[in-house]
């Protein structure tokens, strides 16, 4: 893409941001992988940061280098019930994210999705803030159109066992853009497609935490189905910048809008390149395909680079790199499943 494909908004929005005076911002799921990555930037930028997290998923430790700064606050609690706070700002990213975490509850799952979004949405109302909602690649399905634009209504299950992230997801989508055509609210929607890094849950079941579990023990690695159904990964630090982005774009652009990485890789492909980066013996095992598990999954970013100025510049075998070292550093026994129904290799 060229720069002049750029809209002259984008150009200017991380000037805008720069000079902007301090802002009051609240982050629900502050404490899990991207939340915690995302208040770490935003309390390096001088804002005044709330993270909100009821740690179903997350760990304290995530945040707890942060907890000395005088512009950070961590409250413990669950978004689906109300809470009161005088905010400008609020990403909404509190959901569990990984199949085998948002299957265990999936009532809680489309509660944490709905009810989150009107209570987020209610005190972004009174408070007159800006709300972004971390939605998901998940809205589109087992896809039918490739890639995936923002204009594609999706392949979902409505009944499946993957339909109470899917469609809670989609149903947050629906209030934050009726809020908006009803109230006037200030929002923005973000579809975010796999990202990984540094502070992944060990214990989450994601393709890329379970391989590098796996590679740097040298257990076999777990391959579902023949490994050539595709992900487009992204690295932490690229899908941080693309919400502060969206955040601070202008008021009249609300998206939703795709953020990923648009390079597209085989299952097969990222095991046998984490086997490769970690100098692993593992060998490579089958299990069955689950259900509803998407066979193609890669965004278009067009409307990201074009109205947010945002496109990933991190190459999956260098963010793959520092993953495995941030694996390889930290104490399992630190961690615990958040699930009962994870299985350790």
């Amino acid at each position: 893409m060229q720069s002049s494909d750029v809209s002259e908004s984008a150009r200017h929005n991380f000037k805008r941001f720069e000079m902007a005076t301090v802002q009051r911002i609240l982050v629900t799921g502050g404490a899990g992988f991207l939340g915690s990555h995302l208040c770490e930037r935003l309390v390096a930028d001088g804002q005044d940061v709330i993270c909100l997290d009821n740690f179903f998923t997350s760990q304290k430790s995530n945040v707890a280098h942060l907890l000395d700064q005088t512009n950070f606050e961590l409250i413990r609690h669950d978004i689906t019930l109300p809470i009161w706070l005088e905010v400008d700002q609020i990403y909404n990213l509190a959901c569990p994210a990984a199949p085998g975490h948002y299957q265990y509850n999936p009532i809680k799952t489309m509660k944490t999705s709905v009810m989150g979004a009107i209570n987020v949405l209610g005190m972004a109302k009174r408070c007159g803030a800006k709300v972004l909602q971390a939605s998901t690649s998940e809205v589109y399905g087992d896809p039918e159109v490739h890639p995936q634009p923002e204009t594609y209504r999706g392949n979902v299950n409505p009944i499946g066992p993957r339909a109470c992230y899917d469609e809670g997801k989609r149903a947050a989508e629906t209030l934050f853009m009726d809020y908006r055509r009803m109230n006037g609210l200030n929002t923005c929607i973000v579809r975010i497609f796999n990202t990984y890094g540094p502070r992944m849950h060990p214990f989450d079941g994601r393709v890329v935490s379970n391989f590098i579990c796996q590679a740097i023990a040298d257990n076999d690695i777990t391959l579902f189905g023949d490994g050539s159904q595709t992900r487009s990964f992204c690295y932490r630090d690229d899908l941080v910048t693309g919400l502060i982005s969206a955040m601070n774009a202008d008021e009249d652009f609300c998206g939703p809008v795709n953020l990923g990485n648009p390079s597209e890789f085989t299952i097969r492909d990222l095991a046998n390149l984490v086997i490769e980066l970690s100098s692993s013996r593992s060998k490579i095992v089958h299990k069955p395909l689950p259900e509803d598990d998407p066979i193609r999954r890669k965004p278009d970013i067009s409307m990201a680079h074009r109205e947010l100025g945002w496109e990933p510049g991190i190459p999956l075998h260098e963010g793959l790199q520092k993953t495995i070292e941030w694996f390889r550093s930290i104490d399992l026994a630190a961690f615990r499943p958040p699930t009962p129904n994870y299985e350790v290799s």
